[in-house]
């Protein structure tokens, strides 16, 4: 009789199981942000730049460009068009108009999204124009990719001399936007200048974003989202509403993206493209853990009546 050793239904098990959990992690859906410092044309034109900027962004479902300066769309468009040739999937972009005290400093908020698996059903430009420099701009969206269907984004990069307050009054734009579109699972993100000497531990009491339970802050306050080794700040972040959007998030998912590390780039050429990090966080995607699920079943079964023979 030939020796089988009983670890091996065991070791087979676990082998599936680290196979489903890394495909799951691979399949999920991703929401990045990154502020791509004063994107204009001619930054667009640099081929260098716009290829770093499109593996970035082609790793995402839906992203949001902050500090964008292109009024005419051209820039945006140019990127489009290396997303479109570079990767498997369709891009588009909803942009908001330009916002600003300063006509030399009119900054746009653009969410470039993949059309097979996110839509923007809607978008919402907040309009008290005493509360922000540049005003939060807000998209709805769907997708039959996760488990919540319909989610909120809202878009902030704050002044940095304002920031506490402008971080506060997201709360505001949380109340207009839950209310306008009957959905109070919303995602706040940007770079909110949320550390070093523009936001202090002590002016968290202050923030009603920190006070209000209701809130997850996701990346914390020792995590660093700048390029230069001069600054050690957490000024991007990733705020979301609710228990049911907490729950469809990937645990520990949410992080920087050290595309310096990652694409082998010097700080030189990565700073020509921005000072920041982009972040992400994944969302779950329920469709894969479901088809999983009775597969599981059957090999946990498998593995128990193999234990008796």
């Amino acid at each position: 009789m030939r020796w089988r050793s009983p670890l091996l239904p065991l070791l087979f098990l676990f082998s599936l199981l680290t196979l489903l959990v890394d495909g799951a992690a691979a399949s999920d859906f991703k929401i990045c942000a990154f502020n791509v410092q004063k994107f204009n044309y001619a930054k667009a034109s640099n081929s260098r730049v716009r290829h770093t900027l499109t593996r970035i962004l082609s790793r995402c479902d839906i992203s949001v460009l902050q500090e964008v300066m292109d009024p005419d769309g051209k820039a945006i468009q140019k990127l489009l068009a290396s997303l479109n040739r570079y990767d498997k999937f369709s891009y588009r972009a909803v942009s908001s108009k330009a916002l600003g005290n300063s006509p030399s400093d009119m900054q746009q908020y653009v969410f470039i999204y993949r059309m097979e698996t996110v839509n923007v059903t809607d978008e919402h430009q907040y309009q008290k124009k005493q509360s922000f420099v540049r005003g939060p701009f807000a998209v709805h969206c769907q997708s039959s990719k996760i488990a919540i269907k319909n989610f909120i984004l809202v878009a902030l990069h704050t002044d940095p001399g304002q920031a506490v307050k402008e971080i506060d009054r997201l709360y505001d734009v949380f109340v207009e936007v839950s209310k306008k579109w009957e959905n109070q699972n919303v995602m706040f993100l940007g770079d909110f200048h949320a550390g070093c000497a523009h936001m202090a531990r002590a002016d968290k009491k202050k923030i009603r974003l920190f006070t209000n339970s209701s809130f997850s802050w996701l990346i914390g306050d020792k995590v660093d989202t700048t390029v230069t080794e001069d600054t050690t700040c957490a000024y991007d972040r990733i705020v979301v509403h609710g228990k049911s959007f907490l729950r469809a998030i990937t645990p520990f998912s949410a992080k920087v993206f050290n595309y310096v590390k990652e694409f082998k780039l010097t700080k030189a050429k990565a700073l020509e493209l921005s000072n920041n990090y982009p972040l992400e966080v994944r969302l779950k995607n329920s469709a894969l853990l479901l088809q999983a699920t009775p597969l599981l079943i059957l090999l946990s079964v498998s593995v128990i009546i193999q234990s008796f023979l």
